[in-house]
């Protein structure tokens, strides 16, 4: 972390205050969170083992993950702050509108680590385990040499992996003696990454058409190996990736889920015009919760899983059967 120590030279922007301190924790990112969710639902419903105490694991599970995810922000914000200049928008963040000191911002990420990783280990052993992940994963993708998010396509694989850690804790505050199979984590994480390959196309798709290509590579060197093609491209392997690995867990769980299938796809396709609008929301995750349209897909989708998760359906099971049209 001594990269965090480096001083650049006299800036005439104001020395950062509380309020930008606090600022590149970024807690209106929270709503991600919402991702923790399912792995609860999953693991309820297959395991139906509730942790010795349920309500404490929730809370030491939520609070574990704002922590860390906020502290994965802070550097991540002021490790960006010559890079985030050239972006239209992000360009307006705390880290470049003013002078911030690295020490103050290496003690705000020690902090926020440490009551995370507290928290995580007084919930169970798993959750301190996913928890090591979550900070490991800031750290690789943030931190030089390593760094992944300059480096194209290993920049959404490794920052997707989020969405997979997420799972995991919601499955850790109710069964912390299991994970959930890997099929469903695999899914989850290749949906992330389609999130990801869909937000870059969409900043590409903009930036190219208003600034240029230039500037476009200036804010992220992993843009210069990337074209709206390969981007494109990228999103279909991953969405198709990600809803074959969920056939096969839904599948195995229950047969009836594989009515809830389509409205996978139509979540995926809909995502994917969002993104190509200009000023899209896919550029800023934590909003999506402010598109009707695909609010009103995945309503219908949970509707679709609680239907399938109480409801026989005799049919569908007939129609997976091995068997063959006979012409005698």
């Amino acid at each position: 972390m001594t990269s965090l120590h480096n001083a650049s030279g006299p800036d005439p922007t104001p020395p950062a205050g509380i309020k930008e301190y606090l600022a590149i924790m970024r807690l209106d990112h929270s709503t991600k969170h919402i991702l923790i969710v399912p792995g609860i639902v999953l693991a309820y419903l297959l395991r139906g083992i509730p942790h010795d105490h349920p309500i404490q694991s929730f809370v030491l599970g939520f609070a574990a993950a704002v922590c860390i995810a906020s502290a994965n922000y802070v550097i991540n914000e002021f490790l960006d702050r010559d890079f985030d200049k050239h972006h239209p928008t992000k360009s307006s963040r705390s880290a470049v509108q003013s002078v911030m000191s690295g020490h103050i911002v290496v003690g705000e990420w020690l902090v926020l680590i440490a009551i995370g990783l507290l928290c995580a280990a007084h919930s169970s052993t798993l959750m301190l385990m996913i928890s090591s992940t979550f900070v490991a994963q800031g750290i690789v993708y943030n931190v030089p040499p390593l760094r992944t998010k300059d480096k194209a396509y290993l920049d959404v694989i490794s920052e997707s992996v989020n969405n997979a850690i997420r799972l995991l804790i919601g499955w850790a505050i109710i069964d912390p003696t299991s994970l959930p199979p890997g099929s469903i984590i695999l899914a989850y994480w290749l949906g992330g990454a389609f999130l990801m390959s869909a937000k870059r196309m969409s900043e590409y798709q903009e930036i190219v058409a208003s600034h240029g290509a230039e500037l476009l590579v200036r804010y992220r060197a992993s843009f210069a190996q990337y074209t709206k093609v390969s981007l494109t491209a990228s999103c279909l392997v991953y969405s198709l990736s990600s809803i074959a690995f969920l056939s096969v867990f839904l599948v195995e769980c229950r047969i009836e889920y594989i009515i809830a299938l389509p409205i996978v796809v139509m979540l995926f396709t809909a995502y994917f015009l969002l993104s190509t609008r200009p000023g899209s929301t896919a550029q800023k995750p934590e909003k999506l919760f402010r598109e009707p349209g695909l609010m009103l897909i995945l309503l219908a989708l949970v509707v679709a899983f609680i239907f399938a998760s109480f409801v026989n359906i005799p049919l569908i099971a007939t129609l997976v059967e091995q068997h063959y049209i006979s012409l005698k």
